[in-house]
């Protein structure tokens, strides 16, 4: 399989507020050493693109250092925050900008889609557009013909196909544009995150679409999205991003993992002892997981809370189980499922969860922990506590779930405990 793109030591640099060095002295410099191939005497150069924190330099890296192979009929997911640099890269990789330094080889016909109406222009119809990119992929007229009938089916345009593009909402622009990239004969189709300018339905459509390109077209696909579920669905390989510099590769799968950061947390402290008494509002002192059930098939839950200025009747605790991706998948709080539970009015105490049968599949999940009483919530702690299961029971196939409830607990089995 041979390479389809190969990317050597790419980085960007922008510069913010004012652009001149400030003497004409010193631009002819800046000009005459990039005429030259040089780098610029008077760019500043470590500093990473880092949101959160103030620069000290009028230049920023948006890429530094980034290096990978994609080989022909890769489907390659591009993740990471706001900020880590993945629209850049596919404008370095659709040639709609240049690096500041480094170089991509790639071997084929880019198609991309980039933002809203890239490629477009307002004034012509929907119709004149889809010949225009065409040319622009180098197509000759028949080829594009060809395709055309496809395009407008796939995109649901049909009745406005002949009206100018400046009058279609964005989600109508996005499906052409989409339809367009993914049916002219291109070998790499590069897509960004504007498929949430769509609705679920076409979402899951386009998803369909660069799957099926990628397995019998043999085309490379590269897609940059915020929707680690789609991510995975798709691809089988995962670059990870992070203020410019490239922090992982690999599947898919182990890519979102370390999105999500795969360190186990089983135990947390939210408040130590010294700052006990400065807490206006009831809140939680520590909470854990016992691990060791957790390889007997069972689920232990443990937290302490406290109140300093009120009286708790009926403290409650609630606890939501999601998977890696985020998506919830069990609830219960200390109101119901409460066999052993004995409501009192308290200022502190330990409230306990046991589930005797852990019906979960293999994987990563997270624990959200929220803290009330019989008349309203006072505390959330989101994703605070993280663990894994490595393997299903005993694979007892009485106990396996089936595919309605694959991921759901036993909550016949939950005991809550206040003491």
């Amino acid at each position: 399989m041979s390479t389809a793109i190969k990317v050597e030591n790419i980085s960007k640099a922008y510069q913010i507020g004012e652009f001149s060095t400030g003497t004409i002295s010193k631009d002819i410099s800046r000009w005459w050493a990039l005429k030259r191939g040089k780098e610029d005497p008077y760019q500043k150069v470590g500093e990473t693109n880092d949101r959160t924190t103030k620069s000290t330099s009028n230049v920023v890296w948006s890429l530094k250092d980034i290096n990978f192979d994609i080989q022909q009929g890769d489907t390659v997911g591009i993740i990471g925050k706001n900020g880590a640099g993945k629209s850049t890269l596919l404008k370095i990789l659709s040639r709609t900008t240049t690096p500041t330094n480094g170089s991509v080889k790639i071997k084929g016909r880019v198609a991309s889609l980039l933002e809203v109406g890239t490629g477009f222009h307002g004034d012509l119809t929907g119709k004149e557009n889809i010949f225009l990119n065409g040319a622009i992929l180098g197509m000759r007229k028949h080829e594009i013909k060809k395709h055309f009938d496809a395009i407008v089916d796939f995109s649901g345009v049909e009745r406005y196909i002949d009206t100018p593009v400046k009058r279609y909402s964005s989600g109508m622009y996005v499906r052409l544009a989409f339809a367009v990239a993914a049916h002219l004969e291109s070998e790499i189709l590069i897509v960004d995150e504007v498929l949430a300018v769509g609705d679920a339905e076409f979402q899951k459509k386009c998803l369909g679409k660069m799957g099926d390109v990628s397995r019998q077209d043999g085309r490379t696909v590269l897609f940059v999205s915020h929707n680690m579920s789609s991510i995975e669905q798709l691809c089988s390989k995962g670059i990870l991003l992070k203020n410019g510099s490239i922090e992982f590769i690999g599947s898919s799968r182990d890519s979102v993992k370390k999105y999500f950061n795969n360190e186990n947390k089983t135990k947390i402290t939210f408040v130590n002892n010294e700052n006990l008494h400065l807490q206006s509002k009831p809140f939680l002192i520590d909470a854990e997981i016992d691990e060791n059930c957790l390889e007997q098939d069972r689920f232990f839950f443990r937290c302490n809370f406290k109140s300093n200025n009120i009286d708790l009747f009926n403290p409650t605790v609630g606890v939501v189980i999601s998977d890696y991706l985020g998506s919830p998948i069990f609830g219960t709080n200390s109101r119901i499922h409460s066999r052993d539970y004995i409501p009192k009015k308290c200022k502190s105490g330990q409230i306990t969860l046991s589930i005797e049968d852990l019906s979960l599949l293999p994987g990563d999940y997270y624990i959200s922990i929220f803290l009330g009483d019989s008349i309203q919530d006072f505390a959330e702690y989101k994703d605070a506590l993280k663990f894994e299961i490595k393997n299903f029971g005993l694979l007892d196939s009485t106990k396996i779930p089936d595919s309605k409830h694959i991921g759901s607990l036993n909550v016949k089995n939950a005991s809550w405990i206040l003491v």
